[in-house]
């Protein structure tokens, strides 16, 4: 592969990420939040990007890393990835514990909370199936993982979009849409893979 095609394949996701934190970060929103809420939010839109980069890793999408790398970057964005969520989550509890509580209670009168509870405990489910991965078998594994990647991403690109917040429209179109695509690819390949016959 040439250099300017991996330049370019790094660069894509790089600038779409870069476009939206620069972007929320430069909200005038930001001026009537308090610090806590603000880092609530931006933890938030960090745990939506690091969606873009886990299928990239994943399926080897990456030029430059080798799949052992790929693999255990994999893992390590995935524990950001849970940080980062209960961090947003947290945040949210600080600055306003009823709200929360309707969120998780899945009776909160705005749809957006739904969605992200729903990704949420889809990735919370994640986790704990990669904690016991060795204990079940390959095929259970993959598709547990597959499904419930489905699950956050779709679940957080909805409570993304709906919401009107510190993000910028464009760039979150944009992010969201990347990641759909990445994402589709991702579970594509896995299925192409699952059918080609295994040399003997």
């Amino acid at each position: 592969m040439s250099r300017a095609r991996t330049l370019l394949i790094w660069a894509v996701p790089a600038t779409a990420i870069a476009i939206a934190l620069a972007a929320a970060a430069a909200s005038p929103l930001l001026a009537w939040r308090d610090p806590v809420y603000i880092g609530a939010g931006f933890a938030g839109i960090v745990a939506l990007a690091l969606l873009l980069v886990q299928p990239l890793l994943a399926r080897h999408y990456l030029p430059g890393l080798r799949p052992l790398q790929g693999r255990r970057s994999h893992r390590i964005i995935g524990c950001f990835l849970v940080i980062a969520v209960v961090a947003h989550v947290a945040g949210l509890w600080l600055t306003s514990p009823p709200d929360v509580i309707d969120a998780l209670l899945l009776s909160s009168p705005t749809p957006f909370s739904v969605w992200g509870v729903v990704a949420m405990w889809a990735l919370f489910a994640t986790a704990l199936l990669a904690l016991f991965r060795r204990r079940l078998a390959a095929r259970l594994w993959l598709r547990g993982h597959k499904a419930l990647a489905v699950v956050i991403v779709v679940g957080s690109v909805v409570h993304a979009l709906l919401i009107e917040g510190t993000m910028e429209t464009v760039s979150k179109v944009v992010l969201c849409a990347l990641i759909i695509v990445v994402t589709g690819m991702a579970v594509f390949d896995l299925r192409l893979s699952a059918r080609r016959p295994k040399p003997r």
